[in-house]
């Protein structure tokens, strides 16, 4: 067996870097090393890009504000909704490409499996809690606009089909689209790796038949869901085919044209928005009532236009090297990215009771100002409290006597070499598992 320290051996060096490494008897690396694919994920070294959890923090507000009723108007033909599911995809392509890497595909389907059953839990929750609240304040009209007079009147059925994903109560129509996709995520990164445009193709196929058939997947009790998961799926691949491709758009898409169009379509669709809910400009443009309604259930094309035009836009003026990102009001909102599926059920029932408050109290301009401040502070503080209340591993005692006497150096991100226990969630631990390691966003 190939001899190695004890630095080595509790992780806190690589194998490559041990000074007895090569002596004595040969000893097989028992990590999983993955035959070379057509299409590879990026190796992350010192983390996930953190322009990633917050804009997934800043989707997921903006996602609550718009659940508020009367709330923040349209202002293109896309909503966060895009956001989100887009960036889940990168997410998941980079989390489970991880779990690839060291553990096999074994790893990945167990991981992505496990995902979508604390997804799936989450929703049966948050609708035991919807109707809860509703129940509480004893509203008709709330029953009837967040959907739960149903569950009222046929419990059992509503719960039976809740627990086959066929009926969810208002705004958590999003959570059975995700328990789908991580279900089904392992088989499409495999597609991905090896035939990374064929698999795009199919996914726009899918796309375009969804518009053509009209096709859906059962509901109750209207055979509607609200997120067509065949539809939406387009984005999620999107994101992971994106990442698989070294994380970095075409030539066309970063050029001066590409960027002039984007900056066009984007004032289009705004202005076309806007008429929506000004009845003075209805008349001054003739499109408002052919456009109207964009199709969001299908994920109608325009749609999806306007989202690449922001991305086109992102990419141009929001650079990684940007030192905004340090500011008090981003990392608040990548620590809401970072409890994504929490955060996002919480906003729910942060809606739900706004909706109350509007109904009960006032639904004046000052009401909906202090109700969407004040819950994008909750979220802020119930992700800061995540964060903080997360389990730290014990480390072996040698292993803190080294690190206090400044014996060794490692970088925050954790080589599939080390051994996971060595590794604390606490923010000023050198030893930080970052995001990349555990779970995806997306619900």
């Amino acid at each position: 067996m190939q001899r190695r320290c004890r630095a080595c051996l509790i992780g806190l060096i690589p194998p490559s870097a041990c000074r007895h490494a090569g002596r004595g008897n040969q000893m097989h690396d028992r990590v999983h090393t993955s035959k070379p694919l057509t299409g590879e994920l990026p190796q992350e070294g010192s983390g996930r890009d953190p322009r990633i959890d917050a804009c997934c923090g800043v989707a997921l507000w903006w996602i609550f504000l718009d659940h508020i009723p009367n709330n923040v108007g349209g202002w293109g033909f896309c909503d966060a909704a895009e956001v989100f599911v887009f960036i889940s995809g990168v997410t998941c392509a980079l989390a489970y490409g991880k779990a690839r890497r060291c553990e096999g595909w074994s790893g990945v389907i167990r991981r992505s499996l496990r995902r979508g059953w604390d997804i799936y839990a989450a929703f049966l929750m948050l609708t035991l809690a919807c109707a809860i609240l509703v129940y509480l304040t004893g509203s008709d009209q709330l029953a009837d606009e967040s959907n739960t007079r149903v569950l009222f009147e046929h419990p059992g059925a509503a719960f039976a089909h809740a627990a086959i994903l066929q009926y969810r109560p208002l705004n958590t129509d999003i959570l059975p689209m995700f328990v789908v996709y991580h279900v089904l995520f392992g088989p499409v990164l495999w597609l991905l790796l090896r035939l990374p445009n064929v698999t795009l193709g199919a996914s726009l196929l899918l796309y375009t038949l969804v518009h053509v058939f009209g096709w859906t997947v059962p509901a109750w009790p209207n055979n509607v869901w609200f997120f067509n998961p065949m539809a939406w799926q387009l984005l999620i691949v999107l994101g992971a085919w994106w990442v698989v491709g070294g994380m970095r758009l075409p030539s066309w898409a970063i050029s001066r044209t590409a960027l002039v169009l984007a900056i066009l379509y984007l004032a289009f669709s705004l202005i076309i928005a806007l008429s929506w809910s000004i009845k003075s400009l209805e008349s001054l443009v003739p499109l408002t009532s052919l456009l109207f309604p964009i199709d969001k259930s299908n994920l109608s094309p325009l749609r999806v236009l306007h989202y690449l035009a922001l991305v086109i836009l992102a990419v141009r003026f929001w650079p990684h090297t940007w030192r905004g990102i340090m500011t008090p009001v981003i990392r608040g909102a990548a620590r809401c990215g970072e409890n994504s599926l929490p955060i996002y059920c919480l906003g729910v029932l942060l809606a739900l009771a706004s909706h109350v408050a509007l109904l009960d109290i006032s639904d004046r301009i000052p009401m909906q100002i202090a109700l969407s401040v004040g819950g994008v502070l909750m979220m802020i503080v119930a992700a800061t409290f995540l964060n903080s209340i997360r389990i730290k591993p014990k480390r072996q005692t040698h292993h803190d006597e080294a690190l206090a006497h400044g014996d060794f150096t490692h970088q925050a991100e954790r080589p599939c070499w080390m051994p996971i226990d060595l590794i604390s969630n606490s923010p000023s631990s050198p030893f930080r598992m970052t995001r990349s390691c555990r779970e995806p966003v997306g619900g």
